[in-house]
């Protein structure tokens, strides 16, 4: 392996973390650094000052493009959009000691979503991948007053949001756990307990298979439709197991019927209760994982 290609893959790891939390989609991540590896390629190695810093610039502006066609897509897109689920966080990390380094939660993706492109890359490369205004500046090409401005407007935004950054590895698996007994012995009663009164469930098919088209709002209408689909799938005489798993970095279940991938499910918890389910449903998005 020549010079070149080792500083590109000593980066690989880091440039495939920042597309994917600027793009909520693995596939399409790997895409974009394959895209920066094409143009550091070229480039002698000797030209470049900071490959890091060059890397991270290509990266994010190859992103940024990607999400113009993204926005279109998603303002069309069947049903609540969630991210692609990945089982190697570790392997994303920023490598930073910023407080939102690991966390690759649904929570923040779905904030991160809701920000405009330009205030999600200076949010991210200040408050996660600890970069410097005048890089970010760099990057964005704008003034390092506008981008100072850009990473104020989107923490706001993510702080306004109800979520946790430091989760209780042990409460999530508890709680999961409780779930899948409750659905599995028809438990109505304890596992609405286990719900917060305004729980939301998301749950995403894509339209390519059966799922909520809209989030479900309160502890009684989401525990209505995880015992409905249960309900459903025993009377099909479907085969159903789980299995626990780590997705983005947090106790999660992978749940097969008649042994083929059928969902992710990730949980949000705010003082031992659950407030937000996660249902990824939609099998492009299952892909990767039901081939791992």
């Amino acid at each position: 392996m020549d010079r070149q290609t080792e500083l590109f893959e000593e980066h690989r790891g880091r440039l495939t973390g920042l597309a994917y939390r600027m793009l909520g989609a693995r596939g399409e991540a790997e895409d974009v650094v394959q895209d920066a590896w094409l143009r550091w390629r070229v480039l002698e190695s000797e030209e470049i000052e900071n490959a890091e810093a060059f890397l991270v610039r290509v990266t994010t502006r190859l992103c940024l493009d990607r999400l113009k066609s993204a926005r279109a897509q998603r303002e069309v897109y069947v049903g609540p959009w969630l991210p692609e689920p990945v089982t190697d966080a570790a392997e994303l990390s920023p490598h930073t000691t910023a407080q939102l380094a690991e966390d690759l939660s649904y929570a923040l993706l779905l904030s991160l979503e809701r920000l405009s492109p330009a205030e999600r890359a200076a949010f991210l490369l200040h408050d996660v991948f600890d970069a410097s205004y005048s890089e970010i500046a760099a990057v964005l090409e704008r003034k390092e007053a506008t981008c100072r401005k850009l990473v104020s407007r989107a923490r706001l935004a993510v702080r306004s949001e109800e979520r946790t950054t430091e989760v209780d590895a042990a409460e999530h698996r508890r709680l999961l756990e409780g779930f899948v007994a409750a659905v599995m012995t028809g438990d109505v009663e304890t596992f609405s307990g286990l719900l917060a009164e305004e729980a939301i469930a998301l749950s995403d098919g894509g339209g390519k298979v059966l799922a909520a088209l809209n989030p479900i709002y309160g502890r009684d209408k989401v525990t209505r439709f995880v015992f409905g689909i249960a309900r459903k799938q025993q009377a099909d005489g479907a085969e159903i197991s789980v299995r626990a798993a780590s997705i983005n970095g947090r106790p999660g279940l992978l749940i097969d019927v008649d042994r083929a991938l059928d969902q992710c499910v990730l949980i949000d918890t705010v003082d031992g209760l659950v407030t937000r389910l996660y249902f990824v449903r939609n099998p492009e998005k299952l892909e990767r994982l039901a081939s791992g």
